[in-house]
Order: structure tokens, then C-alpha cells, then sequence
């Protein structure tokens, strides 16, 4: 027994030790971005909508030309968008970009956090800023919720001229994902944060969010968005993720379409982002070598040239 318990603990010490120089390696890893940069918010005109439920939303708005509508993820807030906003706005756009219900300045109202309020919260903001023949941009639970807001709000789609879903799903997220089996009871646990909060832990947590190049500027900014967040409140949309599905209504979108994933995303893996393009008529399926699940300041470029694609030409090939 005494020999069991010794091996056991040599092997937690083993993987101590390896997770720490593992983290080690990452912060050593050299920012193409620098941190300053990362952590600067969307510039523009800022705006408070307020929902019938009490919901307040922040949008900022800046530039002109073809509207985009961005859409940010779970767990974080329209910071996510810097450096997308400021190629888009230099590109002659008008760029609204908001913080989702419960996320950054936004707040919660007697509606609460879910898939159903959150969509309803898509086509008050284009309806707000009376975008027309825009493209919507929705990332991870942005793309999950974009997914809803077209499928039971027929006057989403009249507004858009396109859509692109990246890093996303239509329900089911643990499907082919097995760190979304390990990181989301993680997160409903409580554990997720608090082993973000520790320096290994929070480097390693930042890392799966990135592909093959980590940045430790962007798993900084990250994290200290994430850690910020008030995630009890929010439990009831990441049980939707694995609750809801649908994948069988995507046949429903007629937006022309462009689905992007990264390569190397472990938290939404590229086979749900080929569902969604298979059963998206007319979806464009582009792939970003190497990048992970923050496409958006891994290659943003990529991002703006999926976008303009489809305000030029209003197709998704």
C-alpha cells in the first residue's frame, strides 16, 4: 500500500513539474501582437440599449459604410474585437460591435441568460441601428446564438446580406470534442476559474484557447477578461450548448454563408464547423491553418476577408 501511495504521489509530482515548464514554455513564446495592443477596447460612439426585460446592453459603433454586426463569445466581451473593428473600419465600414446579456457592461434582466433572450437581443441590436444588407460575425457562443436568432427571427436574415460563423456550432458542443468534456463541468464546478487563477494553471487555460503559436499576451488579456467575468449567472446558456440542437434546421438559412475554424481549435474542433457548412445551403467552409479558437487575433485578416467577401459580392464563394 505504502509503495502504491508513494508511486501515486511521484506521478503527481512528475506531472507538476511537467505542467510547469510547459507553462514556462509558452511565456517564452514571442507576441506578434504586443500585450498593449490586445488590451485595448473598440473605439467609437458608445450606446446603451435597453430591452423590454430590463436588459442593458453596451454597443460601441464606429466608421461608416456597409454595416458588421460583431458578436463576441463566451465569457468575454466586445474587447475580443480590437483588432477585426479597426481593419473593418480602415476598410470603409461601419462596425457595431456589443457586449452580450450578463458579459462586460451589459446586464441581465428578468428575462435572464439564455439562448431564446439572447437571440431576441440580435434583432434589437440590428433593428437599433437600423443595419441594412449588413454581415453578421458570430464567434463561438456569438455563432451558437446567431444560429437561433436567424432560425426564429425571420427579420434578422431581411437585414443581412451575409453571415460568417466561426469557431461555432449549432448545439451539441461535446460531439467530437472531448476538451469540452473536460473544461465546461470544470467551469459549472467553479474549478475552471479557480485553476485560471494560478499561474500554471492560467497559462495552460489560455493555451488550449489558442492553436500551434500560443501568445502570452493573448492568453493575458484573455484570461484577465475571463477572470473578471461573473460566470454563475451564465451556467444556464453553457448547459444549452450541450442541450440544444440545431443542426437539423440548418437547412433553414438562407444568409449566404462562410464558416471559418481554426485547424488546431480544440474547444470547437472542425468537424462541427463541416456541419455547419454541409448543412448551410451554399456555406463556404475556410479553414486557418494552425490558428485556434481565437481566429479574431490569431489572423484577423482572415476574418476581414471573409467579411468583405460577402459585402462585395453578397455570396459566400
Amino acid at each position: 500500500m505504502k509503495w502504491r501511495i508513494a508511486c501515486g504521489a511521484a506521478a503527481v509530482g512528475l506531472a507538476v513539474v511537467a505542467a510547469r515548464a510547459a507553462a514556462a514554455g509558452v511565456e517564452r513564446r514571442p507576441d506578434p501582437v504586443p500585450y498593449e495592443r490586445l488590451r485595448r477596447e473598440p473605439e467609437g460612439e458608445g450606446v446603451f440599449l435597453r430591452r423590454p426585460d430590463g436588459t442593458v446592453l453596451r454597443a460601441v459603433v464606429a466608421g461608416e459604410g456597409p454595416p458588421v454586426v460583431l458578436a463576441h463569445g463566451y465569457g468575454v466581451s466586445l474587447l475580443e474585437w480590437n483588432l477585426v473593428q479597426d481593419a473593418l473600419v480602415v476598410r470603409g465600414h461601419r462596425v457595431i460591435v456589443f457586449d452580450q446579456r450578463g458579459h462586460g457592461g451589459s446586464t441581465v434582466g428578468s428575462d435572464g441568460i439564455g439562448s431564446g433572450p439572447m437571440a431576441r437581443d440580435y434583432l434589437a441590436v440590428l433593428e437599433h441601428f437600423d443595419v441594412q444588407d449588413g454581415v453578421l460575425v458570430g464567434h463561438s457562443m456569438g455563432g451558437f446564438l446567431a444560429i437561433r436568432a436567424l432560425l426564429d427571427h425571420p427579420g434578422v436574415g431581411r437585414r443581412l446580406r451575409g453571415l460568417v460563423l466561426f469557431a461555432t456550432w449549432a448545439g451539441r458542443i461535446y460531439d467530437g470534442a472531448p476538451c469540452n468534456r473536460l473544461q465546461i463541468p470544470l467551469l459549472q464546478a467553479g474549478i475552471l476559474q479557480r485553476l485560471a487563477r494560478t499561474r500554471t494553471g492560467g497559462i495552460l487555460f489560455g493555451a488550449l484557447q489558442c492553436g500551434k503559436r500560443p501568445s502570452p499576451g493573448m492568453i493575458a488579456v484573455f484570461l484577465e477578461v475571463f477572470l473578471r467575468q461573473a460566470h454563475t449567472p451564465l451556467l444556464p446558456i453553457v448547459r444549452a450548448f450541450a442541450r440544444e440542437d440545431r443542426y437539423p434546421r440548418l437547412g433553414e438559412i438562407t444568409v449566404p454563408t462562410v464558416v471559418m475554424v481554426g485547424t488546431a481549435d480544440r474547444s470547437t474542433p472542425p468537424n462541427h464547423s463541416r456541419r455547419l457548412a454541409a448543412g448551410i445551403p451554399g456555406a463556404r467552409l475556410v479553414t486557418v491553418p494552425d490558428a485556434g479558437h481565437m481566429i479574431n487575433w490569431e489572423d484577423p485578416d482572415a476574418l476581414v476577408e471573409a467579411v468583405v467577401s460577402l459585402h462585395e459580392t453578397g455570396r459566400a464563394d
